[in-house]
């Protein structure tokens, strides 16, 4: 059964150190990391950082995310991003700003990064990215998300959603995104539909590869 904790941050340092420590894990399990690097501080008022550990063990998959220094009291959606044709996903540069108005919006990760795959929210495997229920920072910013999964009912989920594709892990990328919903942003700054582009604002991202 899909379960979630939401740690306090006093946690987190303790749980940091725990789940660093899981590269070194036994025979049959694969650990994942990706660290987290900061995007548009300029409008997320500070550098939001962290570390996604992903650990397959026994047909279960542990997602853990971690963050600070991420606007404070605020939802943040996050997610792994990918191409659908397999190849390997990268973090956007500077350079992905294609409109030059000095923010790398969600649509502009896309050359980079792919589209939005796999959402970290409470059932992963709904792959309800809209609607899920997604972590909320405290008041200094931080927030931890672990989730266990079972492979076989993320995998199904996501090969019904991208046919033909495998999670491969290693091929994708981690955004956190959000930023107040008052932060004014310019007009050139796009989202997907009707979604606020501060929602999908792009804060963090970094590349899951695989440990050791």
């Amino acid at each position: 059964m899909t379960h979630m904790k939401f740690l306090s941050a006093a946690c987190a340092a303790g749980a940091l150190a725990l789940v660093a420590g899981c590269a070194s894990t036994p025979a049959g399990t694969t650990t994942y990391v990706a660290q987290l690097q900061p995007m548009n501080t300029q409008v997320a008022g500070g550098a939001t950082t962290g570390q996604a550990t992903f650990i397959e063990r026994g047909g279960q998959l542990v997602m853990d995310v971690q963050v600070k220094g991420a606007p404070a009291n605020i939802e943040h959606w996050q997610h792994f991003h990918g191409f659908k044709d397999g190849q390997s996903a990268t973090c956007p540069a500077a350079g992905s700003d294609a409109n030059r108005d000095g923010i790398v919006d969600l649509i502009e990760t896309g050359p980079a990064a792919g589209t939005t795959m796999v959402p970290f929210i409470q059932q992963p495997a709904t792959m309800d990215i809209p609607h899920g229920t997604y972590p909320v920072a405290d008041a200094s910013g931080a927030y931890h998300y672990r989730v266990t999964v079972p492979v076989a009912d993320l995998q199904a989920a996501f090969a019904k959603q991208f046919p033909g594709q495998k999670l491969d892990l290693d091929k994708r990328v981690v955004f956190i995104h959000g930023v107040p919903s008052a932060t004014k942003l310019p007009a050139s700054v796009q989202s997907l539909g009707p979604i606020p582009a501060q929602v999908t604002l792009p804060i963090a991202c970094g590349v899951i590869r695989k440990a050791g």
